[in-house]
């Protein structure tokens, strides 16, 4: 079982259908995939179209209604959409989903918490959610007979409740919940750099104690901070291999899953 996830930035122009057909042709071999996909940049750029301004602290956006509506019509609606498309066109079989899908995110609210690169005191996200269960027993159904389940990073209570959940860990815990062998990041950078301006600057391989002790000297910032713990929280929770690698070419993915730190950033 393999989970990818794909950012926003990876879900526009060749970038998708390069991935697509990798992740068809994984799926093909046999293996069971699993795709997350977010949409930050997307649902920004309709915000400010809207008349809303986005907010984020440390990586995080703030969520009134206005902007989870907004995230509902670009990530659960178009990018969902195009995404089940790219893989289509690949050959694969895949299933559009979203946490209002059966609960296959199930979520609740995120209380005020104190964020690592942000203020001192807890801050409220408003409409962000913390998963707090993954409906395997769809996903397998789904693996099972064969198709991919595409899942937007939108997660919804018991209640109906709709909330915003960073892609990244949607993904890690759809990932921990299967017992992936790996999770891919499929990212808008190479992998992890030492310096965001030099992309032969790109980290291999990276532990924990290293990769926190890189954001605490300001090295890795904003929307990589929240990346980089959900990485390492997957790893502790027992996923094989966490990887983020860039919008990548064509067969890409398959040489990052086959050795790790070739392409992109391997977390161990």
């Amino acid at each position: 079982m393999i989970v990818v996830k794909l950012g926003g930035n990876a879900i526009e122009g060749a970038g998708l259908h390069a991935v697509a057909r990798d992740v068809a042709r994984i799926a093909a071999g046999g293996t069971r995939v699993v795709v997350v996909h977010g949409g930050g940049p997307q649902t920004s750029a309709l915000q400010e179209k809207l008349g809303q301004t986005p907010v984020k602290i440390a990586g995080r956006r703030v969520t009134d209604a206005a902007a989870l509506d907004a995230l509902k019509m670009v990530v659960g609606g178009k990018l969902n959409i195009d995404t089940c498309a790219a893989l289509l066109a690949a050959g694969a079989h895949p299933v559009g989903l979203h946490g209002a899908s059966s609960l296959v995110v199930a979520a609740t609210r995120r209380p005020p918490t104190v964020l690592r690169g942000g203020p001192a005191e807890p801050v409220c996200l408003g409409l962000v959610g913390d998963v707090v269960g993954v409906n395997r027993e769809l996903i397998e159904l789904l693996n099972g007979a064969g198709h991919i389940p595409v899942i937007a990073c939108i997660g919804a209570s018991k209640d109906g409740e709709i909330f915003n959940i960073n892609a990244d860990v949607v993904a890690n815990e759809v990932a921990i919940a299967l017992g992936a062998e790996a999770l891919v990041l499929v990212s808008d950078i190479p992998g992890l750099l030492r310096d965001v301006r030099d992309p032969s600057s790109r980290i291999t391989r990276i532990g924990e104690t290293e990769a926190m002790q890189l954001i605490d000297d300001g090295v890795i910032t904003a929307g990589m901070i929240p990346k980089v713990e959900e990485a390492f929280a997957a790893v502790r929770a027992g996923v094989g291999r966490v990887h983020i690698v860039g919008c990548i070419g064509e067969g890409d993915l398959s040489r990052e899953l086959a050795s790790p730190g070739s392409v992109g950033t391997a977390f161990t």
